[in-house]
């Protein structure tokens, strides 16, 4: 196998759940070879740069290794290999996200019929 739908290859290496998805984040311009956008029928073969805008974090990646079909989580790491400055990136990513407080900590439930008063007394109804 020298060639292979990027629509296929996505799905298979666990980018995406389903080849539908696939299809759609590539029509949507969330992945790029070589720096530009492709449609789902391109066909990509070893040594290709990828870019993928998976969520909220992107992986850069190379072509590794070529399959057609869906396989267990530790082969489908085989097809490709994220650059250091991608993992780096996500990385840090990760850790700031981490770091970050949580928006709803300060949040405790609905206000006590107390507390719904003294709202209102401040707003002036």
């Amino acid at each position: 196998m020298d060639k292979v739908r990027i629509d296929k290859w996505l799905w298979a290496a666990r980018f995406y759940k389903t080849r539908s998805l696939a299809t759609d984040a590539i029509n949507r311009g969330k992945v790029r070879v070589a720096g530009d956008a492709v449609k789902p029928a391109r066909e990509i073969k070893i040594g290709d740069a990828l870019h993928v805008q998976h969520g909220e974090h992107a992986i850069d990646c190379m072509v590794m290794g070529l399959s057609d079909m869906r396989r267990g989580a530790p082969e489908a790491k085989l097809l490709y290999e994220e650059t250091a400055a991608s993992l780096a990136k996500r990385e840090a990513a990760s850790l700031q996200r981490k770091l970050a407080p949580e928006p709803a900590a300060l949040l405790h439930g609905r206000p006590t019929k107390r507390q719904r008063r003294d709202l209102d007394s401040t707003k002036g109804y």
